[in-house]
């Protein structure tokens, strides 16, 4: 059994070597994590004995797993979404409080001006 999995690991190593070779447009990622997960699923279950072991430390794998996509999703929607927030606006709130007061110093000067015309 163990040489059957090695032989599948080289496999699907040889297999991703190629198919990193193919321009699958957005189909590139999806295909690699399948390849990635399916590799990793042997290894955990057959290697490292998760097959045979408690069903708590599978149970606990399951857990951990759930945990990892859940923030790779998190930070995933975060990077999809960045920069399309209407009411952003250029600089810091200081330099836009400057600016504003600068603004109002100069309307206040103009008033002056035309006040004493």
């Amino acid at each position: 059994m163990l040489a059957g999995v090695f032989g599948a690991l080289v496999f699907l190593t040889v297999f991703t070597v190629i198919s990193s070779q193919w321009d699958l447009g957005a189909f590139d990622v999806p295909v690699a994590m399948a390849i990635a997960l399916t590799k990793a699923s042997l290894v955990v279950v057959i290697f490292m004995a998760l097959k045979w072991d408690n069903k708590v430390n599978a149970a606990i794998l399951a857990v951990g797993v759930l945990f990892v996509i859940v923030f790779i999703t998190f930070i995933l929607f975060d990077t999809e979404f960045r920069g399309d927030l209407s009411n952003t606006t250029e600089g810091t709130i200081m330099e836009q409080q400057a600016a504003e007061s600068e603004l109002a110093e100069r309307e206040v000067d103009r008033s002056d001006i035309s006040f004493n015309r």
